[in-house]
Formats: structure tokens, sequence, C-alpha cells
């Protein structure tokens, strides 16, 4: 009994002692409701407030102190210099070394944005959906052993080691075998993998100790490609020992603590006369496959040109001052070589008639500038920046936001290992893939069903200065052309004794037209104003001439004055 008691005190003494523990719990919990509720009202006007008090404080100083104390003092020379530009001078100031800029120039230059697909649609109709389009291409057709691809798309040169990761170079090559396209070693140490998974190699015989490569490694090419140039470096370069380092060191042959350095040509030439022997012994070693040189595009392209031709190059590789580089210095990027469109033309024109393979390449991001490109002579394009970017895509989350999306393919960068390789290579056959689909549909818009019927007809010039560079038509003055040898006909309201000429009422017609065409510039409308006037003018002097012409006593087997008349404007327009 008295064990009985003793339990049932200590039963409602623990009650007595949980019931208030309860009470202070929903207490507590009651008063941090009561505290989130008042700063959900309360945090929005303070915030507001906040806010308000800085950017009335900055506003005022902004626009009250004076300009040497004013954080607005670098507006006007932003005017005067670019936001890059004002970083470089920072990254200058900060280590008084060279500086390496990635991925090419932020200059944009003549391209090929003013020049149009012109296509018939009533003399020859487009392709139907179902029409399998030619995108084949042959580079070196007179070697023994000439690299056929699918698609005249090619992975450009990008150096393993110099800079992409193995695992970048590996999706690079995954992805040209699916493509049935080329991909190309770039100026790296040899990497043994590369070849055995691409579909076709294009090993490069560059400018570095190592860059004479082995017969194992040629054995391994489907095409050389004897590099001296790019679109954004030419010329000897250092690459400091710890920049190089890892499996990279041990494939280029470079001693622990050894800087690469670049050479002014690939060993075995020393001086210009060494070429010759220099492509005779490369051309045994090459077995019959292609061999290209590649060089930077430059105002001397039709000295290189020649050089390369008596030297027996299958290919030449242009590479326009458009082109990028991992890293290099900013001054051979933006005041160096020409444009790629303009080399492009150039080369075209210096061998025509030859049977040198063009690969062109700088500044290619779209299928339209590519297909233009192919349009215009080149027989095949390289891409590497559009590569690149798409080697990281739906993995850039593994670096972004706290470094930027290339350090996943760079390889330095400690996050290289992090790239999927399978994923990296879907998503560059995936882009690659989605150009040429593109292609291939404006080439059924345009009713051509091989590449091979592609020409520069095709195209046509919206400004003088593309029409001139490319010797395409120009959308523009090229009506007035044709006006200026129509033939000459009776106008109706004219009396029978003249003949007007139909470009002066032509022409008037087109300065009505433009005149309510609000976009027209006017001084176009003034333009076509005075040409109007001139051919009056022109118009009163040929009358004159007839009148005399008719009177003319070695004419008289022409009996009928208008037919005197006649007579001499066909013998007029045959004279102009």
């Amino acid at each position: 009994m008295i064990a009985e008691k003793c339990l049932k005190t200590i039963e409602e003494n623990e009650m007595q002692i949980v019931i208030p523990t309860i009470n202070w719990q929903l207490l507590i919990v009651f008063l941090v409701g009561i505290i989130l509720i008042s700063i959900l009202f309360l945090v929005k006007p303070f915030m507001r407030y906040i806010i308000k008090v800085i950017t009335n404080d900055a506003v005022k100083k902004l626009l009250t102190d004076d300009y040497t104390q004013n954080i607005a003092e670098t507006l006007p020379s932003l005017k005067r210099f670019s936001v890059i530009n004002f970083v470089e001078m920072s990254l200058r100031a900060q280590s008084g070394k060279v500086l390496t800029r990635p991925l090419g120039s932020p200059k944009h230059f003549l391209g090929y944005d003013q020049l149009m697909f012109s296509p018939r649609q009533m003399t020859q109709l487009s392709l139907p959906e179902s029409a399998q389009i030619d995108m084949s291409v042959t580079i070196g057709s007179n070697a023994e052993r000439p690299l056929t691809l699918k698609i005249p798309l090619m992975i450009g040169a990008m150096a393993y080691g110099l800079a992409l990761s193995e695992e970048a170079k590996l999706a690079l090559a995954r992805a040209s075998k699916t493509l049935q396209t080329a991909t190309n070693s770039g100026e790296g140490p040899f990497l043994p993998e590369e070849p055995g998974e691409a579909g076709k190699f294009v090993l490069q015989i560059c400018r570095w100790s190592w860059g004479g490569r082995t017969n194992e490694q040629i054995a391994s090419a489907d095409m050389l490609e004897v590099q001296m140039g790019q679109g954004a470096d030419m010329g000897v370069a250092t690459i400091e020992a710890s920049e190089i380092a890892g499996r990279a060191r041990i494939l280029g042959g470079l001693e622990p603590g050894e800087a690469a350095v670049a050479l002014n040509a690939p060993p075995g030439v020393q001086k210009p006369e060494d070429w010759p022997d220099f492509m005779r012994k490369l051309r045994q070693r090459a077995n019959g496959i292609p061999i290209a040189l590649k060089i930077m595009a430059t105002d001397r392209l039709e000295e290189e040109l020649s050089v390369a031709v008596q030297l027996g190059f299958d290919a030449i590789v242009i590479d326009g001052t458009e082109g990028g580089s991992h890293a290099t210095v900013p001054i051979k990027q933006d005041d160096f070589g020409i444009p790629s469109l303009l080399a492009l033309i150039r080369a075209k024109r210096f061998l025509q008639g030859s049977t040198m393979s063009i690969i062109i390449s700088g500044g290619y991001f779209t299928p339209g500038q590519c297909l233009k490109a192919l349009a215009l002579g080149a027989d095949a394009i390289y891409l590497a920046t559009v590569p690149l970017f798409a080697l990281g895509h739906n993995q850039l989350e593994k670096v972004i936001p706290w470094e930027p999306p290339t350090t996943l393919v760079y390889y330095n960068s400690p996050t290289k290992t992090q790239l999927n390789i399978n994923q990296a290579a879907t998503s560059v056959e995936n882009v690659l893939t989605s150009m040429i689909l593109e292609m291939e549909e404006a080439m059924r818009a345009l009713g051509k069903a091989s590449i091979k019927e592609l020409s520069a007809d095709d195209l046509v010039a919206l400004d003088s200065l593309s029409a001139e560079i490319t010797g395409l038509r120009n959308a523009l003055q090229e009506p007035m052309e044709k006006q200026k040898t129509m033939k000459i006909r009776k106008h109706p309201d004219q009396s029978k004794s003249k003949i007007p000429l139909t470009n002066t009422e032509i022409v008037r017609n087109k300065v009505e037209y433009h005149a309510s065409n609000t976009a027209l510039d006017k001084g176009l409308i003034e333009e076509h104003v005075q040409l109007i006037k001139e051919l009056k003018e022109e118009n009163k002097r040929i009358w004159n001439v007839i009148d005399t012409y008719i009177k003319l006593p070695y004419h008289k087997q022409v009996e009928l004055p208008v037919q005197k008349k006649k007579h001499f404007i066909a013998n007029y327009k045959n004279y102009k």
C-alpha cells in the first residue's frame, strides 16, 4: 500500500512538471510566430526605406560632387575606350607581364551580313522536303588517298595540353566519328587515344619541339596540316613550365622545369630554302594522304599561295583575323591579318583552275555564314568556338558562377575531370547536326540537291562595298545597270519625230517610289533626281545629233526621217 501511494505521488508530481514544460514550449512557439509575422509586415517598408536612403545618397553624390571626386569621371573615359580596354589595362598593371587573351579578338570585321541568298521562285521551284541533299566534300582530290567527309563542317584545331584537356579532346573526337567528319589534333603534344576515337583525324605538323611527329603518329592520320600560323597567332611564343604539367609534358618530351618554346617553322625548316626538301620528306612519310598548309590570312596571301602551289600542297587552310585562340597576346588578335571573307575571295580568284582545296576558318558561328562561304568557293569550314562552347552544354553548373564556362574543358583547370565525356560529345554532335540540317533546308529552298551545285550566283550583295569585294551583283545598282542597256522604244505620249529614252521615265518612277519610302536616305533621292536631269540633257544632245545626222547626204538610202532616226538610234546604242 505504501509503495502504491508513493508511485501515485510520483506520477502526480511528474504530471505537474510536464504540464508547465508544454506551456513554455507553446509560448515560445507563439512568440517566434509573432516575431516572424511582424518581420514579414515590417521588412518590406524597412528595406524600401534603407534602399531609398542609400540611393538618394548615391545620386546626390553623383550629381553634386566634383568630377575629380566623382565615380562618374570614368564615364567619359569609357566613351573613348571600351570596358575590355579598361579591364586589360588593369590586368597589365597588376602583372607587368605579357597579357594573353582567350577566344580571339572582340572586334567586328567585315563579314557576311551584307550578303544574301537570292533564290528563284517562278523560273525554278524549290526542292520537296523529302529531297536528299548531298553535303559530302573531298579534300585533296589529287592525293592518292583523298580525305572524304560526309559534311563540310570540320572540328578545328584545339591543342591538347596547350589549351584543352584530355577529356575535351576525346569528346570532340567521338563527336567527329558520329558526324562522319574530321577533328584536328591542334599544335599540342600527340594524344595517343585521339585518333582511335575520331572519325577522320587531321594531324598538325606544328612549330614546337614535338611538331615534327613520329612516323607512327603520322600513320594514324587521314590528313596532315603544316601549321605556320592561325587567325589569332603566329610567330614564336613561350609557355612556362608551370603551365604545361602532367601528362602533356611527358607526351611533349619536355624535361621537368623546361618551358615550351614555339619555333618560327616546323622542325626541319631553318630558312625558306629548306621548304622543298621538307615537303619531299614529308610527302614520303604521308603515305598518300593529303598535306595541307595552314596560315594566318594576311594581305600577302597571293604570295603565300604561290609558294604553297609550287611546293605541291593539296589543300590550304586560311584562318581569318576573326579566329580564336586559347591564349594569345591581344595585339596579334586585334591588329594582325585580314578578315576571313576577304581572304576567301582572294584565294578563290588566285587558285582559279587549281585543284587545291580551300578550307576557311575564323569567325564562323551560324549555318548562314558557313553556307555563304561554301557558295563563294570554300570546300570546307573549320569550326572551333562552336564545338568548344557546346562541350559544356548542360554541365556548366559544375563551374559557374564562380568560374567561366571554359574552365570545364581547359587543360590547366582543376575542374576538367568533372566533364562528362559522352554527354559533351553528344552536345557537339547535336550543335553541328542542327547546323547541317538548317543548311540543307536552305539548299532545298535554293533548288540545289548537292553542295557542289552551290555557287556565287546564288548570292547578292546589299551594298556597293560588299559587291565590289566579292564580285557579286549589287541588289540596288544592278537593275539600274540593266536599264541602261534596255532597247529604246517609242513612248505613246511623245511625238512621232522623237523617241524618248526609257531610262528617264524609269528613274523618275523609281524616285517617286523611293520618295514615298520613309526609310530611304534623302541623299539617295537627290542623287536620283540629279540622274534624271543628266539623262534629260543627254536626251537633248542625242536628238540634236540625230537632226544633224538625217540631213547628211551620204545617208540618202534611208528615205524617211523616222526611219533614219531609228537607224541612228540603233547605231548609237551599239556605239554606247
